[in-house]
C-alpha cells in the first residue's frame, strides 16, 4: 500500500513540472515582437507627411492684445446696476516710482471707476511692477464699460514704469483711445527735490 501511495504522488510531481515548463515558454512567446504591430508602425512612419525646415520669418512684436490673451476676456463686463451711459471719458494715469493709480471718469470729471495696485492685491515692491499697472488699468476699464464707456482721452502723469502698460491694457481690453496727453507737473525750480538715497 505504500508502494501504491508513492506511484500516485510521482505522476502528480512530473504534472506539476511539466506546467512549469509550459510557462516560460509561453512568456518567451509574449515577450518576442508579433510581426504585425511592427510591421503597421513602420508602415505608419512611412506614410507620415514629410516635413520640410522652416526658413525665418521676419519677426514682429506682439500686441497687447496678444500679450494679455485670455487674462483680457476672463472676466465678463457686466452692466452696473444704476448704469450712467457714458461712451466717452477720460483715463487719469498716475504712475509713480511706486504705486500706479488708474482713475475713469466722464467728460465733466463725475467718477465711473478707479483701481490701484493695493486693490488688484499687489504688495509692497510689487505695485511698481508694469505687470500690476496692467493689471490696474484692466480693473479700471472694466468699470467703466459696464458704464457704457467705449471712448476714453488718456492723461499720464508722472515718471513710473506703468506708464505705457496701463494705455496698452486700455487698448487691449477694447477701449478706444482718441488722445494721449502727458500732463506730468514740471516745477519752474519750486520745491526743493528730496535728497539722494545712500545705498
Amino acid at each position: 500500500m505504500a508502494e501504491e501511495i508513492k506511484k500516485k504522488s510521482a505522476p502528480a510531481k512530473e504534472a506539476k513540472n511539466d506546467a512549469a515548463a509550459e510557462k516560460p515558454a509561453k512568456a518567451a512567446d509574449e515577450t518576442k515582437p508579433k510581426k504585425g504591430k511592427a510591421a503597421a508602425g513602420a508602415a505608419a512612419v512611412a506614410d507620415a507627411p514629410k516635413t520640410e525646415p522652416v526658413g525665418l520669418v521676419a519677426a514682429t512684436a506682439p500686441t497687447a492684445a496678444e500679450l494679455l490673451g485670455e487674462d483680457a476676456n476672463a472676466k465678463k463686463i457686466v452692466k452696473a446696476k444704476h448704469a450712467k451711459n457714458i461712451s466717452v471719458g477720460i483715463a487719469n494715469i498716475l504712475a509713480t516710482f511706486n504705486n500706479t493709480q488708474v482713475t475713469i471718469t466722464d467728460m465733466q470729471g463725475n467718477l465711473l471707476g478707479w483701481s490701484a495696485a493695493g486693490r488688484v492685491g499687489f504688495k509692497g515692491s510689487r505695485k511698481s511692477t508694469a505687470y500690476a499697472a496692467q493689471m490696474v488699468a484692466q480693473d479700471a476699464a472694466r468699470q467703466a464699460m459696464a458704464h457704457g464707456m467705449k471712448e476714453v482721452e488718456i492723461r499720464v502723469k508722472g515718471p513710473g514704469s506703468g506708464r505705457e502698460s496701463a494705455i496698452r491694457a486700455l487698448q487691449a481690453i477694447g477701449l478706444e483711445i482718441n488722445t494721449i496727453k502727458d500732463v506730468t507737473p514740471i516745477p519752474h525750480n519750486g520745491c526743493r527735490p528730496r535728497k539722494k538715497r545712500r545705498v
